[in-house]
């Protein structure tokens, strides 16, 4: 869902070495991913500091009151997202997207991987929220979208979209970096013999990201309802937020990786 705009490169680091030592050599999944991590740790890090990553994070902190109290569609718009009278949530998904691209773009400097990696998970996060709890066929009833989202203001069930995006988000950013490693040791002889060797691997990297996304759940749900109870969800508070969860999240993946 949406526009990829991530850029080609691989890191040219003795860290990325490893990552590529790793997988010529055996390595687990679990290692893999640890390594990448250790490769991509500046970026991985910047994401308290990344204006585009918070302005996301921050809008769907917005969603479920937007959804609870008074006109959704105009409580959405005033948060930047152009939207329809009655939007699916495929449809609120998109504006969320072109939000993040306009706040983007006002800042007139070129958006890092990483926000573009979270712009993308977060589209794919609301559009899973909604349509996993939309009541019926999809599509058939007008406010189901706004229904689902406002569902989400409760402790544990933000704690668990907050999880799916950070999940994604974790995903994301290993596979961006590991599918350009992988394909490169598929033939005889190499580490794998077949191209489905080589996705399934890929794949248990990505499951083991979802995985260790798990200990941001109680975690988010606590801070969501606390910084909701004191009427202080601000960017500021989820720039700290943001930070404090990927500092768990970095530490669950290297512990998986022991």
């Amino acid at each position: 869902m949406g526009h990829n705009r991530l850029g080609g490169g691989l890191p040219r680091t003795k860290r990325w070495i490893e990552v590529i030592n790793l997988v010529g050599q055996g390595g687990s999944p679990e290692q893999v991913a640890d390594a990448t991590l250790d490769a991509t740790e500046g970026q991985f890090f910047a994401a308290a500091d990344d204006p585009v990553v918070v302005r996301t994070v921050w809008l769907l902190t917005q969603l479920p009151d937007a959804a609870r109290v008074g006109d959704f569609a105009a409580n959405l718009r005033a948060l930047g997202m152009d939207v329809a009278d009655s939007p699916s949530s495929t449809e609120l998904a998109s504006a969320l997207g072109r939000a993040v691209d306009t706040f983007a773009t006002s800042l007139g400097q070129p958006r890092s991987d990483l926000a573009e990696m979270a712009r993308l998970s977060a589209m794919e996060t609301v559009a899973a929220a909604a349509f996993e709890r939309s009541p019926g066929l999809f599509g058939l009833n007008p406010d189901a979208a706004r229904t689902a989202v406002a569902q989400i203001y409760t402790e544990q069930k933000f704690g668990v979209f907050a999880r799916d995006f950070f999940a994604r988000l974790t995903e994301r950013t290993l596979v961006h970096y590991v599918s350009r490693e992988l394909p490169l040791h598929v033939g005889s002889g190499e580490r794998f013999e077949t191209a489905t060797e080589q996705r399934a691997f890929q794949d248990a990297v990505a499951t083991h990201a979802r995985q260790a996304s798990k200990i941001v759940e109680t975690f988010a749900g606590g801070w969501y309802s606390k910084a909701r109870f004191q009427r202080d969800l601000t960017p500021e508070r989820t720039a700290r937020f943001i930070g404090y969860s990927m500092k768990k999240l970095r530490a669950e993946l290297r512990l998986g990786a022991k």
